[in-house]
């Protein structure tokens, strides 16, 4: 099938399966119901995310190596983004963060379709570019879900504050499960951010060549601030605004490492 039918689909999949998410929340449906709505949103999801990897795959993996120019590292970390959160969905309740995220993937495939080519090739068959390159887009798919959550719990914390937890609100999981749900993915996300770290330093040659000092300065930043966000959980029990501020704070780092830098590179300065 042709990938521009494909990633029509994945599109209209995945924004389906957003306005059923929203549906749920809409009707106050309780997060995790026994019923066999969740589980056709989820499996619906998962036929998105399979469309939109059909869609991406000829684009981004070619005889020359995997093209990894900016809009095709979009739509791959948009991609494994939302096969994380419906992976992690089947049983934690955190479907509800597929509202905004799934969308947001199925912009992603636009613009591949709108910009399809532009070529930015990594050499191929060396594994351990691979390794960290996996480690990297995985590390930031799992943060950026920890970024939504993070923003969804402050929404919730301010109209708990503001004594109006309307239906969207009563709809999400108790503030503590919250909490312990963003941990967890800050948590598993700094593991994945490390790893990218560790084989960056071991496997590039140059980590602070000139075309990737602010990419790895930036990065590294951004572990600094994920590690004392977790270390002032542990030591000092930090939760709430607290937490949702320096959550914010190290990805908001992470972007700009990582798309900053392809962006002015790549769109600015058409250096590819």
């Amino acid at each position: 099938m042709n990938t521009i039918w494909l990633s029509c689909l994945a599109i209209l999949t995945y924004l389906t399966t957003s306005a059923g998410l929203a549906l749920r929340l809409k009707n106050n449906i309780v997060p995790n119901p026994p019923g066999k709505y969740r589980g056709r949103l989820l499996a619906l999801g998962f036929c998105a995310a399979f469309l939109h990897a059909a869609a991406l795959w000829p684009s981004l993996i070619t005889p020359q190596g995997m093209n990894l120019n900016f809009f095709n590292a979009a739509s791959l970390i948009a991609l494994l983004t939302a096969v994380v959160l419906l992976t992690s969905s089947i049983k934690q309740p955190v479907e509800s963060l597929g509202i905004p995220i799934l969308p947001i993937a199925a912009g992603c495939i636009a613009l591949t379709v709108i910009y399809p080519n532009q070529a930015h090739n990594l050499s191929g068959g060396h594994w351990k570019l691979d390794l960290h390159i996996l480690f990297s887009i995985l590390a930031y798919s799992v943060l950026a879900i920890g970024a939504i959550q993070a923003l969804l719990l402050a929404l919730q914390e301010k109209h708990l504050r503001n004594r109006q937890p309307g239906g969207f609100i009563r709809a999400l999981p108790p503030m503590q499960v919250m909490e312990s749900l963003l941990f967890q993915m800050i948590g598993t996300g700094f593991s994945l951010l490390s790893a990218a770290l560790l084989t960056g330093i071991i496997f590039i040659d140059d980590i602070l060549a000139q075309h990737l000092a602010h990419k790895t300065i930036l990065s590294f930043i951004a572990w600094g601030v994920f590690a004392i966000l977790l270390w002032g959980r542990w030591k000092f029990g930090w939760r709430g605004r607290t937490a949702i501020r320096w959550t914010l704070t190290g990805f908001t780092f992470l972007l700009l490492a990582y798309f900053g830098s392809k962006f002015v590179l790549e769109l600015i300065l058409n250096n590819v």
